[in-house]
């Protein structure tokens, strides 16, 4: 999705993801940019003391940017492959992504997502904007997409693996682990969405490696219609109640650190988990992993043979 760099982009950045129809609808497609401004400008002071409770802004970009040259590392001895970065609210967008491998003389493009698991909401709506981009910009230059990969097996490894690690930081060996996600509003996923199935099938992968089970549960909801559950927070009332002691925390369906995994999980639920005497700590985002870059070039040699 992108995040804001700074504290002055945090209030432009929101009012491009709530102008986003693919994610949510407010009112009719005329009032959506006028909602999205008030509701941006509303929510922006809280938004930018969050962010800089973790540095002022999103580190996205950065970890996203040396995601890109890494790959660019792995790939290079497989082909001649230019490696860039195209986010969806927040630059560089899918137009400067473009023109910039406009200016490389490519010949076809392969869009590989940063979201594990396929959504509407995510990688739809990422998707659908750079096909429109690649429409008026180059309309002749081939696109394939790599829309998905929950089962992906470095991937899963690099997940595995870090687990286990994050098993060994706890005194004993009674441990919960809950694998958080973001949420979505439950109306997607009636409407055929599949992004809890493929969050289930990656945590099946995993589990078959680390013979831990773990629950599910989701995090970052904001609205009012009604949304996956149950809630991390509400996760952590459960186990609570359980007289549970330890919790590791997996996030699932992030691969880069950012507000979700640094002031949610790290800050905000940390916090809550130790308000219900227990000790919450978390396994660390993919961001470079060698392992995880791995996966991503093998998605993306084997994309060229389709």
């Amino acid at each position: 999705m992108g995040g804001p760099d700074t504290q002055n982009d945090v209030a432009p950045f929101l009012f491009n993801l709530f102008s986003d129809r693919e994610i949510i609808q407010l009112g009719p497609p005329l009032l959506q940019k006028p909602i999205a401004w008030f509701i941006s400008r509303r929510r922006a002071p809280k938004s930018r003391s969050i962010y800089a409770k973790i540095g002022g802004g999103s580190p996205l970009l950065a970890i996203t940017l040396q995601q890109a040259s890494a790959l660019q590392t792995s790939i290079r001895k497989k082909g001649d492959f230019i490696v860039t970065v195209a986010m969806r609210y927040w630059q560089p967008f899918a137009d400067d992504a473009i023109n910039f491998l406009l200016s490389q003389e490519v010949d076809s493009i392969t869009a590989l997502t940063l979201y594990p698991h396929f959504s509407k909401a995510t990688t739809g709506s990422s998707v659908l904007h750079l096909k429109k981009s690649l429409h008026q910009l180059a309309p002749h230059i081939p696109l394939k997409v790599i829309s998905s990969y929950p089962t992906q097996p470095s991937y899963i490894k690099a997940l595995a693996d870090n687990i286990k690690a994050g098993l060994q930081l706890f005194p004993n060996n009674t441990i919960q682990i809950i694998y958080s996600a973001h949420s979505l509003p439950v109306s997607f996923i009636k409407r055929g969405d599949p992004y809890v199935t493929h969050i289930n099938e990656t945590i099946n992968a995993v589990e078959k490696i680390t013979a831990q089970n773990g629950r599910l549960c989701f995090q970052s909801r904001s609205g009012p219609v009604e949304w996956l559950s149950p809630s991390t927070p509400k996760m952590l009332e459960v186990l609570a109640d359980e007289r549970c002691e330890n919790i590791l925390a997996v996030p699932i369906s992030f691969v880069s650190d950012h507000i979700e995994t640094l002031y949610e999980i790290d800050m905000l639920y940390k916090k809550r988990a130790e308000a219900l005497n227990m000790c919450l700590m978390s396994t660390p985002s993919l961001n470079t992993n060698p392992l995880f870059i791995c996966g991503l070039k093998e998605l993306v040699l084997q994309a060229q043979d389709k």
